[in-house]
């Protein structure tokens, strides 16, 4: 969507050039050349559906990927790749599925190859509806403010997670799962070798991302297999400090290794198959409607050698700067608004093993006595309740306190070793429209701000969220081009030390707000360390 030009805005056009065409006619790739489209605006080119891995098909399933294979001519750019399987009720409408679906896509306002712009590589969630070429993920507005976009797709569900002794034993490393992490690092790599020749900068690479793309960077940054593939990392929606018991209930959660092994053995039962052989040959759409297949990440030994703790402890995770946050209604948090919804539809805490908001005071009596267990009577004293009504109030106050004191947590354990800023953040602003009520800040609410358009349906935008997309689409450019968030114009942003207990409030307001009442930040403090270290 177009909108007029904001102070930031013309700063960025001002630093980049104004408005001048982007790079047109066909562009040279390792694999050959290939030739963009115009985006609605001119000024930048878009190319959809490069592939960076052969397709993961046949004996190359469950395999890491590939390098890609050339091609002669000019290849036009101009539709997105097949998007990873998933139930076809969660694709995207309109766009296939398919396990060829090793693509991505780039955005860029450079008007010649020559230019270093900074870079972003966009991770998506895993659930519903989720690829690189998904609307929301749409990066011309970022474009628009100097950043050479890539949004990439990944491998999903069993066919990037599946782990079996056979697997292991046949990958020469006895290590097995994570295919989708390979294929971010297959993906990374194609930057590295690519980028440069539409006018970005391969030494400033910035990957952000949500969910289940957030922890895909918690790994990445784990990863030895990773190591100089990226400078930065924005983690939307998550960090947890690894003693939270939440962590294993949200998208940084992982399997070890045995784990993950016998998970995917009581898989290839429940298929009915024996080998490796068969198990390649039994169609996808078969693979992805049988539960129990995998799909997280694992602590294999080899793409992921530690868990949180010990990597952290050991300083082995890479020394890059982060950004990090999480959202006001979300992770069995909601909006005040919706009381009656919870209340009616109260299923008991913790449903599928997500934090659940809370409606009814029985449930949440319950929950604080297997939670917290010996501490539940002073946690209860903290967030009192005597009704419904309360217990659903302090349930949210609680599950909002939790998440920006673990968020702070974390940071101060990354930090023992790594050297590099963090910034934190604390997402407050309900988009409009119907869901506002019933859903908030919720989870993913955030990121058609990032990327500064309204192409979310039913959630048109006033002037006043166009004014909160442009702000926090700036922060995450200025941090991918400098490491800082900061820029004349924009409310200012400080670092986290460990001294100063508060995270930076973005969405509603923009300004520093404390992580909660210091009785209460002890409180969590001192319950963290009851909890086994991940």
């Amino acid at each position: 969507m177009k909108r007029m030009a904001s102070v930031f805005g013309i700063w960025f056009a001002l630093l980049w050039g104004g408005s001048a065409a982007a790079i047109t006619g066909s562009v040279r790739i390792q694999t050959g050349l290939v030739e963009g489209v115009p985006a609605t605006d001119s000024s930048i080119t878009v190319f959809r559906g490069l592939p960076y891995a052969k397709p993961p098909v046949g004996e190359l399933r469950w395999r890491a990927p590939q390098p890609p294979l050339p091609w002669k001519g000019v290849r036009k750019a101009d539709h997105f790749g097949s998007i990873c399987t998933q139930p076809a009720a969660q694709g995207v409408p309109g766009q296939k599925i398919d396990e060829d679906c090793l693509y991505l896509n780039v955005w860029t306002g450079a008007t010649r190859s020559s230019e270093r712009r900074p870079v972003m590589v966009w991770i998506h969630g895993a659930g519903s509806a989720n690829a690189g070429s998904h609307p929301l993920y749409d990066g011309e507005e970022l474009a628009r403010k100097g950043i050479v976009v890539v949004t990439i797709n990944y491998r999903l569900g069993v066919l990037g997670g599946l782990a079996t002794p056979e697997l292991s034993k046949e990958s020469g490393r006895n290590a097995s799962g994570n295919y989708g992490l390979q294929d971010d690092i297959a993906a990374l790599k194609w930057v590295q070798k690519n980028i440069a020749a539409f006018g970005g900068d391969p030494r400033n690479v910035t990957l952000f991302g949500y969910s289940f793309g957030a922890g895909s960077q918690h790994m990445l940054a784990m990863s030895p297999l990773a190591k100089g593939l990226f400078k930065r990392m924005i983690t939307q929606s998550h960090a947890k400090y690894p003693r939270d018991p939440v962590l294993f209930q949200v998208a940084l959660a992982y399997q070890t290794l045995p784990q993950a092994e016998e998970n995917g053995t009581r898989f290839m039962e429940r298929l009915g198959v024996r080998s490796l052989q068969e198990l390649r040959e039994v169609p996808w759409q078969k693979l992805v409607e049988t539960p129990g297949g995998g799909g997280g990440r694992i602590v294999d030994g080899w793409v992921v050698p530690r868990n949180y703790t010990d990597t952290y402890a050991a300083g082995k995770q890479h020394n890059v700067l982060v950004m990090a946050g999480f959202n006001k209604d979300e992770t069995g948090a909601v909006p005040d608004t919706a009381f009656e919804r919870v209340n009616a539809r109260q299923p008991g805490p913790g449903g599928n093993n997500v934090p659940q908001a809370i409606g009814k005071l029985s449930v949440y009596q319950d929950f604080a006595r297997q939670r917290f267990g010996a501490m539940a009577d002073e946690f209860m004293k903290l967030y009192p309740a005597t009704s419904d009504m309360e217990a659903f109030r302090a349930s949210n106050a609680a599950t909002r306190d939790n998440a920006r004191v673990s968020l702070w947590m974390w940071a101060n354990t990354w930090r023992n070793a790594a050297t590099q800023p963090v910034y934190l953040y604390f997402w407050t602003h309900a988009p409009p429209g119907p869901r506002r009520e019933s859903s908030g800040a919720y989870h993913g609410s955030e990121i058609a701000y990032v990327f500064n358009h309204g192409n979310v349906p039913d959630e048109t935008w006033t002037e006043a969220d166009r004014r909160i997309g442009d702000t926090l689409s700036s922060y995450w450019a200025n941090f991918a081009r400098t490491g800082n968030p900061n820029a004349p114009g924009l409310p200012q942003w400080t670092a986290f030390d460990n001294k100063t207990e508060q995270v930076m409030e973005l969405g509603a307001q923009f300004r520093p707000i404390p992580l909660a009442d210091a009785e209460k930040v002890a409180f969590w403090k001192r319950f963290y360390e009851t909890q086994p270290a991940r």
